[in-house]
């Protein structure tokens, strides 16, 4: 069964796959590993055992700044850029033991980029609990 849906009876012993909502998905998604919060992410790419991945989009980036050292890689390419088995592949994506923190604006399309990025092996892949917003709150350093 996939996470976006889970089986029901029909009443006629079939099931029909009923729907799942967007917060009931990120929450089945979330409780398959365990995010960071932003001054150990931060703590874990300074000590160089993580890769941290910004998704936002350009304008986003453009008006809150960014993280520096923060590797971006917009969310409709994040697969092709991380895979590392992948012929488009950062240089920096060598192994499906890489520790990615992957960041968006607030901590909920980062969360569902992971659930793929762990479908494709890269199983140490969290995002940051939430988000650019939350690392800026924290005081840490944006450019």
């Amino acid at each position: 069964m996939s996470a976006t849906h889970e089986r029901v009876s029909d009443g006629g012993g079939g099931g029909v796959q009923r729907p799942v909502g967007v917060d009931e998905l990120l929450e089945r998604v979330r409780a398959g590993y365990e995010r960071i919060e932003p001054r150990e992410a931060y703590e874990a790419a300074r000590a160089g055992d993580a890769l941290l991945v910004d998704i936002r989009y350009a304008a986003l980036r453009e008006r809150d700044g960014l993280i520096p050292d923060a590797v971006v890689v917009e969310r409709n390419e994040l697969e092709w850029r991380l895979d590392p088995q992948g012929s488009h592949r950062l240089p920096e994506a060598t192994s499906h033991s890489l520790r990615v923190v992957v960041i968006c604006n607030e901590g909920y399309a980062s969360s569902l980029a992971v659930q793929s990025l762990h479908q494709l092996g890269l199983h140490r892949a969290t995002d940051l609990v939430g988000g650019f917003q939350a690392w800026r709150a924290a005081g840490l350093p944006v450019v």
